[in-house]
């Protein structure tokens, strides 16, 4: 959470797995005053989720893209996991402003929870919590 905790950072993260990726674009669609964006972008990149990619408009200086690394991209089933959420509790009646679909066949995307061994978890009491192995004791 020290790295998703934030607000403005989730939104950050949806705009760039949108295919939003310019400063500017990100501050349009979103109102993000312009030093939060900055601070939220420059820990992104800091903590590996982002990285940053030149571009120059003709007769521009040189400015950068903000693209997914691997470790952004194995966010978003956490994403859509939120997705979920907001869309059974808090979408307005006309439906959810963003939607999930699956590129090849367009079937709504949807998260379900799995054992290791396969079983369908269907329900959070189906779930043990448990100390693993890297739990410090204090």
């Amino acid at each position: 959470m020290a790295i998703l905790g934030e607000r403005w950072t989730v939104v950050v993260l949806r705009e760039v797995f949108t295919g939003v990726r310019r400063f500017d674009d990100m501050r349009e669609r979103t109102g993000i005053p312009r030093q939060v964006l900055t601070n939220r972008l420059t820990r992104l990149v800091d903590q590996g989720l982002l990285r940053k990619e030149p571009y120059r408009e003709p007769g521009a200086r040189q400015r950068h893209e903000y693209r997914l690394t691997e470790k952004g991209l194995d966010l978003w089933p956490v994403l859509v996991a939120l997705l979920t959420w907001g869309d059974r509790y808090l979408a307005d009646p006309e439906g959810s402003p963003l939607v999930a679909a699956h590129r090849d066949c367009e079937a709504p995307v949807r998260i379900e929870l799995r054992c290791a061994d396969g079983h369908e978890v269907s329900t959070p009491r189906a779930v043990v919590p448990r100390p693993g192995p890297g739990l410090r004791r204090r």
